[in-house]
């Protein structure tokens, strides 16, 4: 797969389980461990090979250039530390300030991220707080230095839908002040419509469909996105009918099948679909790797 995102802008990753977007966000930030590895590609920031440095450059560019919220916040906060001085550390390492000014502007920040009485909270331990409430701080983490680029993994799934609306509002502000570029993984699509400029579809791996988001609601091309679209709740839909679900699970690399990789639950599946189809440019800026797309009617 192969995308690249501009300043300013935030591209969505779609896709169920097990498509591939965190092992993408991973890549990107060059956090891979044994036994997974680099085996070809590259990934560059505003012209740095990034993933051609070595872990003492690479050092220094994350937390202040890259910044990445993570899926699980339980298991990204120092348990031992209390949560305050882990915001405040980030501006100590990466802008020089002193532990007291640090410690002010984390308090601020878990402020600006929705935490009530921050000034309390930020003597807190992970373990006192509440999951939403984990999530903010690693938001507030990430946002301190007001990074080139964020790759939000799920970053506001733990969150209730207030708070979520606050969030996005928060770095949509801190886009329009700094540029900076977010890279945004949510299986949420009402999140998407709200935040995405782009919206790359993942399917086992691959990029199956990348349009702007208005043409990817408006045309959704793929079967796969198609199948996304048609499981979401609708308002006007009658009680009693169930919710509609694409048959089957996402194979894992190991077990996935010769040319495109959603032909096995695919209703529009045949022969040629053995082919492993290309990213083809349609109309607009949407692009699809299908053999048998929608219709742009």
């Amino acid at each position: 797969m192969s995308f690249s995102i501009e300043r300013g802008e935030t591209l969505c990753l779609v896709g169920e389980s097990g498509c591939g977007k965190s092992v993408t966000c991973l890549a990107a930030m060059g956090l891979h461990s044994e036994p997974v590895r680099r085996k070809a590609g590259s990934v560059a920031l505003f012209d740095e090979t990034l993933s051609e440095m070595t872990e003492r450059q690479l050092a220094p560019i994350r937390g202040r250039d890259v910044a990445m919220i993570f899926q699980d916040p339980a298991a990204s906060l120092n348990p031992v530390q209390r949560v305050g001085r882990q915001v405040a550390e980030v501006l100590v390492v990466h802008r020089s300030l002193s532990w007291r000014a640090a410690h002010e502007q984390a308090i601020a920040l878990l402020g600006e991220v929705g935490i009530l009485h921050p000034a309390d909270r930020a003597d807190a331990y992970p373990h006192q707080l509440s999951g939403g409430m984990c999530q903010r701080v690693m938001i507030a983490m990430a946002l301190a230095c007001r990074p080139k680029l964020i790759i939000a993994d799920e970053a506001t799934t733990a969150l209730d839908v207030t708070t979520q609306a606050q969030i996005l509002r928060l770095m949509r502000t801190l886009q329009r002040e700094t540029g900076t570029a977010m890279i945004f993984v949510t299986h949420d699509l009402s999140v998407v419509a709200e935040i995405a400029d782009r919206v790359a579809v993942m399917y086992s791996g691959r990029i199956v469909e990348s349009a702007s988001a208005d043409e990817l609601f408006d045309h959704p091309a793929h079967p796969y996105t198609r199948g996304l679209m048609d499981c979401r709740l609708d308002a006007h839909a009658p009680v009693a009918d169930r919710l509609r679900a694409i048959e089957g699970t996402v194979p894992g690399p190991a077990a996935r099948p010769a040319g495109c990789a959603f032909r096995t639950r695919c209703s529009k599946a045949r022969a040629v679909c053995a082919e492993t189809p290309q990213l083809r440019w349609r109309a607009g800026s949407q692009a699809v790797a299908c053999h048998f797309p929608e219709s742009l009617q």
